[in-house]
């Protein structure tokens, strides 16, 4: 595997960049997303990529594919949204395995804030009604919202995956109105401990992380006027800059996905405008010193098999413009 990533991603010009996405690293397993990263997962995932890639801090490695310097087999690791459990759970995992990695952080949620999705998740996985009554509330397109059967687990993932579809592309006030409203009905009130606090991004930062942007609260950029979305990402830059005393260079896409979440002809600039050295986004691919370095792609293989896991990588050396980075991904 080792000589193959060698083969595909030489050094110096010709050299490729991979770049891992991750959100999570929960404690044990979730039954409402098996497929979501567990620390056990982690921890292997981070021994295979190890012993495969040279893993750089994220903006070292993007000068470096600029500059035509890039090691062989260069990869890089980064966290979108700012959850509690990248402090508390990834990081000492990271620690363990001396590896780097950037973090970007929405910074409307730290301090005992909520992202509108986990309201959603947290009103069914807490709810303990038999049916989850949604009739008179509705979706971005007007439709009514309807009934869900939460009787078990398998219940509730169907439910999810109906309701995070239909309540994702909502315009940001309205969504959160409307999951607030779900959760009332699911007779749930949601934990406020999901995310980080500001003490939690600064141990990050002093434990050799990396912090970059992330908006203030999570919007679909694309859904935005270009002052709204100049004011969502210049925002969150300053309020960490604020909290870390240092200057904050990378930023990442909500979401990410080109053209549906951020539009390509619009949004770079606008970024670059604002002063940031580079950006990410989640399309599927490992970077080229000829990409935008405001469209750096990200991907993460699924896979829990090391050689599958593996293949998948490699596979992602021939991928085109189009796809988005994981499963369960970004809200």
């Amino acid at each position: 595997m080792k000589a193959l990533f060698s083969l595909l991603s030489p050094s110096g010009a010709n050299a490729r960049l991979t770049v891992l996405i991750f959100h999570r690293v929960v404690r044990e397993p979730d039954p409402l997303f098996p497929d979501e990263v567990d620390a056990a997962r982690f921890d292997e995932l981070l021994g295979w990529i190890k012993s495969w890639f040279n893993v750089l801090p994220l903006d070292t490695a993007i000068r470096q594919l600029q500059d035509g310097s890039l090691p062989a087999r260069a990869a890089a690791l980064s966290f979108d949204d700012g959850y509690a459990d990248n402090h508390d759970v990834a990081l000492p995992l990271l620690r363990k395995h001396g590896l780097p990695c950037s973090f970007f952080v929405a910074t409307g949620f730290l301090d005992g804030g909520r992202m509108w999705n986990d309201t959603l998740i947290e009103a069914v996985r807490l709810s303990s009604l038999p049916t989850l009554d949604l009739r008179g509330l509705v979706d971005g397109r007007g439709d009514d919202l309807g009934q869900h059967m939460l009787g078990d687990d398998g219940g509730r993932r169907a439910a999810l995956g109906r309701l995070i579809e239909r309540v994702k592309y909502l315009p940001p006030e309205p969504r959160v109105v409307c999951v607030d409203a779900i959760a009332a009905r699911a007779e749930v009130q949601p934990p406020n401990d999901l995310m980080m606090s500001s003490g939690q991004v600064r141990a990050l930062r002093a434990a050799g992380m990396q912090i970059g942007a992330h908006t203030v609260s999570h919007p679909i950029l694309a859904k935005l006027s270009v002052q709204q979305a100049g004011d969502e990402i210049g925002r969150s830059r300053d309020v960490l800059q604020a909290l870390l005393g240092e200057e904050v260079g990378m930023f990442a896409y909500p979401n990410g996905k080109p053209g549906t979440d951020y539009l390509p002809e619009v949004h770079p600039a606008l970024v670059r405008e604002l002063g940031f050295d580079s950006a990410v986004s989640t399309r599927w691919a490992a970077a080229r010193g000829s990409d935008d370095v405001f469209q750096i792609p990200r991907f993460t293989p699924w896979d829990r098999d090391r050689l599958k896991f593996g293949a998948r990588l490699l596979r992602n050396f021939f991928q085109g413009a189009t796809g988005v980075a994981s499963a369960r991904a970004a809200y």
